[in-house]
C-alpha cells in the first residue's frame, strides 16, 4: 500500500489515552502519542512522536520482559528515570531499554516548557509489563492486546 507523505501533526493525538485503569491513567493526562508506526500500517516495529506537558509522564517506570524502546528527544529537556538514577536529557539526546534487564524507566517532563520525543519499540509477541512502584501488570494477549492486572492477578 503506498502512501504519500504527510506531516506528522496531521496524524491524531489522543491527549492522555492509555491501557491504564485509574488512579494510574490520570498521571499521563498530560501525554499526547501520535502512533505513527500505526498510521503507515507498520506490525514488526511501532513509531510514537510523543509530547509531555510540563508536569507529565510518559508513562508509569516500567520494564519490559521482551519488547526493546527506544527514544530520542527532539524538543525540552525531560528528566529520565532509569531504575534509582536520574538523568536530565536535552534534543539530542537518545536512550535505548533493553527487554528482560529488570531495570524500569520513565521520562518526567520537569520543566516549564513542552518535551517531545520519538519513541521507537519493537512489537515482539508474549511482552510483560511491570510496574515496580505500583500495584500494575500488563500482559500481551495473543491478539495483541493487553490485559492489566493487579500484580496479583485480580483485574482492576
Amino acid at each position: 500500500m503506498k502512501q504519500d507523505p504527510i506531516s506528522s501533526e496531521s496524524i491524531s493525538a489522543p491527549q492522555g489515552k492509555t491501557v491504564y485503569p485509574e488512579p494510574y491513567a490520570s498521571l499521563v493526562k498530560g501525554r499526547q502519542k501520535r502512533k505513527l508506526g500505526e498510521y503507515f500500517g507498520l506490525t514488526n516495529f511501532g513509531v510514537n512522536l510523543t509530547h509531555l506537558s510540563p508536569g507529565a509522564v510518559s508513562a508509569l517506570a516500567h520494564s519490559h520482559s521482551k519488547q526493546e524502546e527506544f527514544i530520542l528527544v527532539l524538543e525540552g529537556s525531560p528528566t529520565l528515570i532509569l531504575g534509582e538514577e536520574e538523568f536530565v536529557l536535552h534534543p539530542g539526546d537518545c536512550y535505548g531499554f533493553k527487554a528482560g534487564t529488570g531495570i524500569a524507566h520513565q521520562l518526567i517532563n520537569r520543566s516549564e516548557e513542552k518535551v517531545t520525543y520519538l519513541e521507537v519499540g519493537d512489537r515482539t509477541e508474549g511482552d510483560e509489563v511491570e510496574y515496580p512502584n505500583d500495584d500494575l501488570k500488563a500482559t500481551q494477549l495473543p491478539n495483541g492486546e493487553w490485559a492489566v492486572t493487579h500484580k496479583d492477578g485480580r483485574a482492576y
